[in-house]
Formats: structure tokens, C-alpha cells, sequence
């Protein structure tokens, strides 16, 4: 490995993708795809349906195996061996909470420190930190999932995610089937949220509008590759080919205002 890449891959790149390819059947999903997702930066997956985003946010979690390539958390390669222990680093929240039925809110926001020991009067102790965070009332942490809101239970969602203190947050179209009155509040709250944490941040959204307001840098995905790479005033001004062009012409008005 080049010395200057595995110096910047450790110092900079939280997350590193390289030439990563997956099939299902004989449809290609990804194609080679390599990206670094730099230390304390929010990162906005963007995309058309179909395009790939959901299946390498999957892969950098461990959850399913990729075909080739390699995908490196802070330096250390994910294997078979150790992605229990990786994915303990990463937060994971899935559109409409993917909370359990059958528990709590506060039975699943807690859920994996069971499983880690944790002491009872530590996981209350975070929960009341994470409570403060997300703006929830403890009122909440009694009920069922059936028995709240969506973008209460989103909320839900992401103190779970939060709940061990990984280093990154990995957040699959969270805001997609959310009230629009509702996702903007939750828009504001997700980015003063970040701001506040410092985190590594994959937000993978269909709306650039969002992924414009929430990241500090936006990658457009076709067809399992890298349309585009960069910050939303480069997309714009400068767009790489004709497929950017008019996906950013398709979703123009939700960015007017934007600097």
C-alpha cells in the first residue's frame, strides 16, 4: 500500500471504500466504487432508486458481505473476524426507526448494552444524556412503537444508534416516509445534532435538497458508480456530466436559497 494513502486513510478517511463491487443474480449493483468518507465530516449519499446507495451503506456496516474490495473503519480492514467489533463504532438508523414491536423505547435504545453488561445506573445515565440531545420527552420511553409518532420514533431510533458512542453514524433515509412538517424539524435538529457531536456522518437520502442542508459534502451515485463527488455550490456550478446536470435540474427548487 502507497505510504501517502495509508497515511491519509488513517488520519484523515474514517471510512475507506476501495474498487468495492456486489451482485444480486447477475445485476450489478456496484461497480468498483471507491470513496473516503473523511474524519468529522457529514457525507450525503445521494441517488437515484436502484442506484447502489443503501447496498454500500450495508456493506461499510458489515451487514452484508461485499463480492470484492476492501472497506477499511479508521484505518482497520473489516473482516468476518472483527465486524461485531466495528459495527460497536458505527450507529446505524434505518428509515421509520426499525424499532421492535414488542419493546419499549427504552427496551430498544438499550437493547445492545445488555448484551455488552453495561450496569443499569450507566445505561440510565445515558439515556438521560441522549434524552436531553434529541429533545424527547422521558415520557416516551415507556411506550411501544405502535404508540408513537413517526418522527418520535425516529428520534428513538437515533438515541439507539448513539446509545454506545460510536465514532460514526450511519443513517439509511431516516427522514423518507416523515410528515414534511415533521422531517424539517427533524432536519434542524439532525444537523445541530452533529454539529454538536463531532461524528463521521453517511447520510444516504434521495432528496439533495436535504442531503445539500445536512452534509458537508454531497456524492451522486448512477448506476453503482460515483457520478460526482463534492461540495453543493461545486455540484451546481460545475456539474461532471449530463446525468448531474439534470438530476440537479430535477430537484432545483428545493435548493433555491442555498449557499
Amino acid at each position: 500500500m502507497d505510504r501517502v494513502f495509508y497515511w491519509y486513510m488513517l488520519h484523515y478517511a474514517m471510512i475507506s471504500v476501495q474498487n468495492i463491487s456486489k451482485k444480486y443474480d447477475e445485476k450489478e449493483v456496484l461497480k468498483g466504487i471507491t470513496l473516503e468518507i473523511p474524519k468529522s465530516k457529514t457525507v450525503s449519499l445521494i441517488g437515484p432508486s436502484g442506484c447502489g446507495k443503501s447496498t454500500l451503506l450495508r456493506i461499510i456496516m458489515g451487514l452484508i458481505p461485499r463480492d470484492s474490495g476492501t472497506v477499511l473503519i479508521d484505518g482497520k480492514e473489516l473482516k468476518d473476524s472483527n465486524k461485531l467489533e466495528l459495527r460497536r463504532r458505527m450507529g446505524y438508523v434505518v428509515q421509520k426507526g426499525g424499532l421492535f414491536p414488542h419493546l419499549t423505547a427504552k427496551e430498544n435504545i438499550s437493547l445492545v448494552t445488555h448484551y455488552l453488561e453495561w450496569e443499569k445506573a450507566k445505561i440510565n445515565s445515558r439515556i438521560e444524556e441522549l434524552l436531553r440531545l434529541v429533545r424527547i420527552d422521558p415520557v416516551l420511553l415507556s411506550k411501544k412503537p405502535g404508540n408513537i409518532s413517526g418522527g418520535q420514533a425516529q428520534r428513538i431510533s437515533l438515541m439507539r444508534a448513539l446509545m454506545l458512542d460510536p465514532d460514526i453514524i450511519l443513517l439509511d433515509e431516516p427522514l423518507g416516509s416523515i410528515d414534511p412538517l415533521v422531517r424539517h424539524e427533524l432536519q434542524s435538529d439532525l444537523k445541530e445534532i452533529f454539529k454538536t457531536l463531532n461524528k463521521t456522518v453517511l447520510l444516504v437520502t434521495h432528496d439533495l435538497g436535504e442531503a445539500a442542508y445536512l452534509g458537508d459534502e454531497i456524492v451522486l451515485m448512477r448506476e453503482g458508480e460515483v457520478a460526482q463527488q463534492g461540495a453543493i455550490h461545486q455540484i451546481l456550478q460545475n456539474p461532471a456530466s449530463e446525468f448531474v446536470q439534470k438530476f440537479v435540474s430535477a430537484q432545483r427548487s428545493p435548493l433555491e436559497g442555498i449557499k
